[in-house]
Parts: structure tokens; sequence; C-alpha cells
């Protein structure tokens, strides 16, 4: 009986898992001491871990300050559940780093003062000039979240996918949820802005020196 016992949890684990993933509630059973990131097996390694984590968290914080932006000009228009929607997800990432920062002791960025105002004020005034700008500005930084966390799951995966199961799990979630804000913006004429791919390319040359900046300072 005992063995029947060990061989179904062993079976239906997995399955249990990916169904959690799906319903973005996991409730996993984990029998490691770690909820997310394993402790580094070196110096390199936390160092990696660090700016990952440290990136990845000031750009969910920027995220949340450019849709708070995007609310308080759009909130009360008909734009404003959709921004809404996506904003509360974004709330959600960034509470689950904060969490993971908190967990593996890791300092954010010292730049989080300037991405609260320079965040909230591109969120803000792309939507002044109104409700297409602003979801050209959510296409642009969601691309550019979206192609950073590819180049970590990429790093992440090369260097060990079973030791950084957890990890890998989080980020292709979020990493899935910015995609699906850049379609969104797409579906509602964000690239009908005159200029836009000028406007898009700014806006990612200022996501790319904010990475930079982010992951080291």
């Amino acid at each position: 009986m005992q063995m029947a016992a060990h061989t179904g949890s062993h079976l239906f684990g997995p399955l249990l898992a990916r169904q959690c993933l799906r319903c973005r509630a996991p409730l996993r059973q984990r029998s490691c001491a770690y909820s997310v990131v394993p402790p580094p097996l070196d110096s390199e390694e936390k160092r990696m871990l660090d700016r990952f984590l440290r990136v990845d968290h000031a750009g969910e914080y920027g995220a949340n300050r450019i849709y708070a932006g995007q609310m308080a000009v759009l909130g009360r228009s008909r734009t404003g559940p959709l921004i809404q929607e996506m904003w509360d997800q974004e709330k959600k990432h960034l509470q689950k780093f904060n969490e993971i920062l908190a967990e593996s002791r890791v300092r954010p960025t010292a730049l989080l003062p300037f991405w609260n105002i320079a965040g909230f004020a591109l969120g803000a005034s792309t939507a002044l000039l109104g409700k297409e700008w602003a979801m050209a500005c959510t296409v642009a930084v969601e691309e550019s979240i979206s192609e950073h966390y590819n180049s970590q799951i990429r790093a992440l995966m090369e260097r060990d996918p079973e030791r950084y199961t957890e990890l890998l799990h989080v980020l292709k979630e979020f990493r899935d949820d910015e995609m699906e804000h850049h379609d969104t913006g797409l579906e509602h004429e964000a690239e009908s802005v005159p200029g836009y791919w000028l406007v898009k390319n700014v806006i990612q040359l200022g996501c790319k020196a904010a990475i930079y900046a982010s992951e080291r300072i």
C-alpha cells in the first residue's frame, strides 16, 4: 500500500502542478527549503541571480508606475477597465518579486525613487495624448520586458533547467502576461499613433537604459 501511494503521488504530482500553473494559483507542495530561487552555489551564481532578481523587480515596479500614470488620466474613460485589468496583473508580479527579493536577501535597485517618478510621468504623458498613445507605450514597454524575460529564461535553461525549475515557472508565466498586454495594446490601435515606430523605438531605448542601470545600481 505504501509503495502504491508513493507511485500515485509520483505520477499525479507533475499533473497537478501543471494545472495549478495554468490557473495562476500555484499550490504545489514543495519539499525543498526554498520556494523559488535555489541557494547560489558560488559567488558567480549569486551575482547572476542578484542581477536577474533586481532588474525584474525594477521592471515590474516601473510597469506599475506606468499603469498608475495611465489610470490617473484615463481611469474614468472607456479604456479605464482595460488598463486596470493589466495593472492588476502587474501588481501581482511586483508582489511576487517583493517576496522573492526578501527570501533571497537581494536588495532592490537604488534607482526605485527615480523609476517611481519616471514611470508615472511616462504613463501619464502618453495617456494625455490619447488612448492610442497609452497603448503604444504599453506595447513598447511590454515588448522590452518580455524580451528581457526571454533572455533570462534562455540563460537559466542553458545553465541548469532542473535546478531553476521554480524560477523558470515564474519567469515564463510573467513573460506570457507581458506578451498578453503587448497584444492587447496592438488590438487597441497602438499602431495608429503618428510616428509609431519612432515612438516605440525611443521608449524601448529608455527601457534598455533602465534595465542596464537597474542591474548594476
